[in-house]
């Protein structure tokens, strides 16, 4: 660049916005400093350090004066060399008030939308001048001060960063200007920060910038984060390459899609895939995502995540783990909902608004929250209205079939999202005589059937009420030996034969588990006929993982009950019996279990509770 020629093309305008003797000044000084490292330099580099920072915030005027990038190299044509030289020169970066300003002006030479060849490269090299500025780049200049200074590079380019990353962040605060001037430009300049970040999403150094970029509302065009900065962050993100606090997570998801539905299927993956998950797990996986606090701020989150469930599920109808999921998903949510419940004003009709609205508040009202003897009511009236879909559905021609289809679905999804209900009944249809348990078994049913393919939903139900014969029956059988053809009976119904694929297997050992804790049967009464029917169906750990799921309800105070020490004492019981067939079954894996758990010092009555599921 030759020292004579002039930075600045003045117009004739009746106020000069830059100084032309001024400017040819401060070029030449550039020039020569960036051509010698001698003390003389570095001397006359120091001594003219504040008049530079008043030339720069007077050339930070004239730029934001401009109506675009492109209008501002045409006055200023050597702008960007002048800015460069002065980056490369670490005298010049080490003034904090210098650099600020350095790059406040790069940020302002940054066009949001480029419209030309002249635009985009522009934006390429303050991107590249950025990262130089906070990267191990070799340049001459900076390896002379760091000689000079006795500093380790790892060193001098960890303050850099530092001290860049500080003063993006001090200017992330800065509000949209309140321009008269529609061709002035807004000072905004969130876009151009995130731009700048790309290169740091992987630095630790940067996760509070990163976190206070995702937070700051949108005001503007200017305020809105890059697109390549979000896909950046959200690939850094997922491959554990980057930390970020919870609440920059939760706005991460807000921002990015891709990010927000990678996490959902990373949880089902993680969750449908575990052949060892138990009750107790789901719970944790779901708090450690941070899905349903997330859910429970943004409305549009919960949408995308319950999407995806809707979709998995319409694939899945019969997998007990992608429901159980859901459940959970639906206890966690529910409660981080409660807590923010004074800050939100979002209705439920928003959260589910494919959901049957007469549905909505009954189902998602928590057992908890309305008097014990009131369930069976609220239970008949579910099951009815949920019958009259199902029959609308059957009954109508083929274009309401299709539109009653689509109503059954939704109505179930809802079902699935508040199984506390269906668990609810099963505790009932333990105290229920025949005259009132056909609202109860037809809702239980339907739960595990929502489908009528081939019509069979009919047979189902009578299979679903032979079982509840056979077990209310054995159960009232209080004289040992237990009578062997009730239990193969009942044996026979939990094995899953290809010729009766209509029965659920959960399904009645689901009611056989609660049978064993909820009803007036000796606790070794109980315990002999679960122990021997699950035995000979081989259904050991599905009945541990029901055990695990009804012990998780009592304890967050879902399901309350009258006698709520005995019912885990029967629960706790129950358990050890599994645990020790499964030992019996498997003693090599058993005691691969007790080693692990040993060496991680964890307590007996955990193991114990591990162990089972």
């Amino acid at each position: 660049m030759s020292q004579s020629q002039p930075l600045i093309q003045l117009q004739q305008t009746t106020e000069p916005l830059l100084n032309v003797q001024e400017m040819q000044f401060w070029l030449d000084k550039a020039v020569a400093w960036g051509q010698a490292n001698s003390p003389d330099t570095q001397k006359d580099t120091c001594l003219l350090l504040s008049r530079l920072r008043d030339f720069l915030q007077q050339l930070l005027t004239h730029i934001n004066n401009m109506s675009s990038t492109t209008e501002t190299l045409k006055t200023l044509p050597l702008l960007g060399q002048f800015l460069g030289r002065l980056c490369w020169n670490p005298y010049v970066t080490a003034d904090a008030t210098g650099r600020k300003l350095l790059l406040q002006c790069l940020w302002g030479l940054y066009s949001e939308h480029p419209g030309n060849a002249v635009e985009r490269k522009a934006n390429l090299w303050i991107r590249k001048v950025l990262y130089q500025l906070a990267t191990e780049e070799d340049d001459v200049a900076v390896q002379a001060l760091m000689n000079l200074m006795d500093v380790p590079p790892k060193e001098y380019h960890l303050k850099v960063l530092r001290k860049m990353v500080a003063l993006l962040q001090e200017n992330i605060g800065k509000n949209c200007s309140s321009l008269d001037d529609i061709h002035q430009r807004c000072s905004c300049n969130i876009l151009v920060i995130s731009e700048a970040c790309i290169p740091l999403v992987s630095c630790p150094e940067a996760a509070p910038l990163i976190g206070a970029l995702l937070q700051q509302p949108v005001t503007c065009v200017r305020a809105a984060l890059s697109e390549d900065f979000l896909e950046a962050l959200s690939s850094a993100y997922s491959s554990q390459c980057l930390l970020l606090k919870e609440q920059a997570v939760v706005s991460l998801w807000y921002h990015n899609m891709s990010s927000l539905e990678k996490a959902v299927l990373g949880l089902l993956e993680a969750v449908l895939t575990d052949t060892g998950s138990t009750p107790q797990k789901v719970e944790r996986q779901l708090a450690e995502s941070l899905l349903p606090k997330a859910c429970a701020q943004h409305c549009s989150i919960f949408l995308v995540v319950n999407d995806i469930f809707r979709s998995v599920l319409k694939q899945a109808e019969g997998n007990e783990s992608l429901k159980y999921l859901i459940q959970t998903f639906t206890r966690c949510f529910l409660r981080e909902r409660a807590l923010l419940q004074h800050q939100t004003s979002v209705s439920l009709k928003a959260l589910f608004p494919w959901s049957p609205q007469s549905l909505l508040v009954p189902l998602l009202t928590l057992p908890s929250e309305m008097p014990p003897e009131s369930w069976r009511h609220h239970l008949n009236w579910l099951s009815g209205s949920l019958q009259r879909l199902t029959e609308e559905e059957e009954e109508g021609d083929r274009d309401s079939s299709s539109r009653g289809h689509y109503k059954v679905f939704e109505a179930w999804f809802l079902l699935v999202h508040c199984a506390h209900w269906v668990q609810v009944a099963v505790r009932l249809l333990v105290t229920s005589g025949p005259e009132d348990c056909g609202a109860l078994l037809w809702l239980l049913n339907f739960y595990y059937h929502p489908t009528n393919r081939g019509h069979r939903r009919t047979f189902q139900l009578v299979c679903v009420k032979e079982a509840w014969d056979h077990l209310r029956s054995l159960f009232l059988v209080s004289a040992r030996p237990l009578p062997v053809g009730r239990l193969q009976s009942l044996i026979t119904l939990l094995s899953t034969q290809p010729q009766q694929s209509s029965q659920s297997p959960l399904l009645i050992l689901n009611l056989l588990v609660n049978f064993g804790v909820f009803f007036q049967q000796s606790l070794s009464g109980s315990t002999d006929i679960l122990q021997t029917v699950v035995d000979q169906s081989g259904l050991v750990d599905e009945a541990a993982r029901l055990l695990s799921s009804l012990e998780l309800s009592f304890n967050e105070g879902s399901c309350s009950s009258n006698n709520a020490n005995g019912v885990h004492l029967r629960i706790k019981a129950l358990h050890s019996t599994l645990t020790h067939m499964r030992a019996a079954t498997n003693p090599a894996e058993n005691q691969a279990h007790t080693l692990t758990h040993s060496k991680t010092g964890e307590s007996a009555y955990t193991h114990k509770h591990t162990h089972t599921n």
